[in-house]
């Protein structure tokens, strides 16, 4: 997601507290990050049961959700990448995935349906999930951060959502 639409070419101003934050959580984390990851994805279906749906290697398994590799997989790869948007925001200014990563999210995203308020129930369903994780350390700053590291990791894959839909 290199190239930046008219909106968005100016940098993201994502401070070193804010960055610290974020990645003082994650090394917290980074030990259960795979139960972690996959308690996120549970609250996701919790909070949204249809969501579950989405996701074809749920549709098509027997194995019970919390069980299924595919989804243990899944959700430590979008946890890891809104802790890693927080590191890329503070020394780059912007999100920034490589371009076929990008696409492929995106098409992924757009063929299963995924809408605006998915994103929401994602985000509201990462912030819970750390906040139960790291209790000692949640407080008002690191919701924010945490908040925006997605935000702009959402905004980014809508970007290339937006991009892909229009040009077929």
């Amino acid at each position: 997601m290199e190239a930046a639409s008219e909106g968005e070419s100016r940098a993201i101003a994502f401070g070193e507290e804010q960055e610290a934050l974020v990645v003082r959580s994650w090394n917290a984390m980074r030990k259960d990050a795979a139960d972690i990851a996959l308690k996120f994805f549970l609250r996701v279906f919790e909070i949204a049961p249809s969501a579950a749906r989405l996701f074809s290697f749920l549709r098509d398994s027997n194995v019970p959700v919390d069980k299924n590799p595919k989804l243990k997989s899944h959700a430590m790869s979008v946890f890891t990448m809104v802790c890693e948007s927080a590191t890329q925001l503070r020394k780059k200014g912007k999100v920034s995935v490589r371009e076929t990563t990008s696409k492929k999210l995106a098409g992924t995203h757009l063929k299963a349906g995924v809408i605006d308020e998915h994103f929401e129930v994602v985000r509201f369903a990462l912030l819970d999930t750390i906040k139960h994780a790291v209790p000692a350390m949640w407080c008002p700053e690191m919701s924010a951060a945490w908040g925006e590291a997605y935000d702009h990791l959402a905004a980014a894959l809508k970007e290339e959502m937006r991009l892909l839909s229009s040009s077929s």
